[in-house]
């Protein structure tokens, strides 16, 4: 099979799916024996299945380090959300050189961009600081191009249908 290269892998798009995509990844990797983590930049203060699965995984290790849905209201939560940001960009500063995980997953760091919660400089300095044979993964809507120029590995989820739009709620197991 050849030598093993870490890989940058980017799924972006406004689709469903970036998510769960990372999560299966994750899992077929902890699955081979990799040590594998996951920092969510924006789910927090909730309790989502991914985080009672990897509670029972050893060396498979989920922090939800966000605020939850930002909406952009006022300040004050805009502050919150950007300190709960930079707090997660810092934990990965140090994990990303740490050695101990051989994929680190950075769910939802693209729509911290998005929300000006961190600036694009910080996604490209964590894959300059990315060891050669760790895989480093990033989800969010609308990835930049820098960020895709950088990636071995994009892949676009596009939503051509979803429950919504027919005012179905977010279902327990799909969602979260």
């Amino acid at each position: 099979m050849g030598e093993s290269k870490g890989l940058v892998i980017v799924f972006t798009g406004n689709g469903k799916g970036k998510t769960t995509a990372s999560l299966g990844m994750a899992l077929r990797a902890w699955g081979q024996g990799m040590k594998v983590l996951v920092i969510q930049f924006i789910k927090g203060g909730r309790i989502y299945g991914e985080l009672l699965a990897a509670g029972k995984m050893e060396g498979f290790e989920i922090r939800p380090l966000g605020e939850g849905f930002v909406r952009g209201a006022g300040e004050e939560e805009t502050a919150a959300h950007r300190a709960a940001a930079q707090k997660a960009l810092e934990d990965t500063r140090e994990e990303i050189v740490s050695g101990k995980w051989d994929m680190i997953i950075l769910d939802e760091i693209i729509y911290a961009v998005g929300f000006k919660l961190l600036k694009e400089e910080d996604l490209l300095e964590l894959i300059a600081r990315k060891p050669s044979g760790m895989h480093l993964v990033m989800t969010g809507r609308n990835a930049p191009e820098s960020l895709i120029d950088r990636a071995d590995l994009v892949t676009e989820m596009r939503e051509i249908k979803h429950p919504y739009s027919l005012g179905i709620k977010a279902q327990k197991g799909v969602e979260y």
